[in-house]
């Protein structure tokens, strides 16, 4: 929670995008497994491409939702997003972090992956 005597954020919003890796065959699979490091990049492309600067795009390791892998957070928001495609990328890129909704098709709840 922010206080009034908080500096100002330094981002607006942090994207953590988990490309943790475990070996194959592992039985939680891992969002690397599932070409979350590719699709990382790209969302870094289109999201410098877009002009946002004030958007950060980090790689992260294990978030511990691997079954819905790969996945992506979006802070300070706390929303969740499980994505396959550039499609899914593109949309969540427009629809939250440009125009400030949410892409409810693939957003994740709390309950999911436990």
């Amino acid at each position: 929670m922010s206080r009034p005597t908080d500096p100002a954020p330094y981002f607006s919003l942090h994207v953590f995008v988990c490309t943790n890796r475990r070996p194959d065959g592992t039985p939680r699979g891992s969002c690397a497994g599932h070409g979350s490091e590719s699709l990382r990049d790209y969302l870094k492309a289109k999201a410098k491409e877009a002009g946002l600067k004030d958007v950060r795009i980090n790689s992260a390791g294990c978030l511990d939702r691997c079954g819905l892998g790969p996945v992506l957070v979006v802070y300070p928001d706390g929303i969740w997003y499980g994505f396959k495609t550039h499609a899914d990328i593109d949309e969540i890129l427009e629809t939250h972090l440009v125009g400030g909704g949410r892409v409810e098709r693939l957003m994740l709840t709390p309950d999911q992956g436990k």
